[in-house]
């Protein structure tokens, strides 16, 4: 089964990439084929060749970042009907902080995936003056956690 994870990271810390990546490590230890760029460098006419998607942002004024709403914004509806996929964010721990994971699900959704499990928020702490936000400790493990859920998941 091949898996894409495309994402945005815009910290100088890549701290949505981090997660994307060992989302990619733990999937491919598990025998799926999973490539995980940028979404900057993917492909709308190939993303048909996936079975899987995961799409992530960080959370930025409430929502996911411009490079992934363009890029989910750049299909039909119902254009993936019956493939798997499943959202992910990073963001502040804060009830005011919002959630691009919820957005990125919703245009999944229309796109016609199955959600395969609820989005993962991996929390990230620093200062946004300086930009230089760090994933929170467990963060990491998280994500590998949820990657295994992800893989249970789609094995019907």
């Amino acid at each position: 089964m091949k898996i894409l994870i495309t994402y945005d990271s815009v910290s100088p810390n890549r701290n949505t990439e981090k997660i994307a990546n060992a989302m990619g490590e733990v999937l491919r230890g598990k025998g799926f084929e999973v490539d995980c760029p940028d979404v900057t460098h993917v492909d709308n006419a190939t993303v048909k060749n996936y079975d899987c998607v995961i799409a992530g942002s960080p959370t930025m004024a409430f929502s996911a970042t411009i490079p992934i709403k363009e890029f989910l914004e750049g299909f039909a509806p119902n254009e993936f009907s019956g493939k798997f996929a499943a959202a992910f964010d990073t963001r502040v721990k804060s009830r005011l902080s919002g959630a691009a994971a919820k957005g990125i699900q919703k245009r999944l959704e229309k796109l016609g995936f199955k959600i395969a499990m609820p989005s993962l928020a991996a929390y990230v702490e620093g200062s946004t003056g300086k930009n230089d936000f760090q994933l929170k400790e467990g963060e990491l493990e998280k994500a590998k956690k949820f990657a295994e859920d992800f893989a249970q998941a789609i094995q019907v």
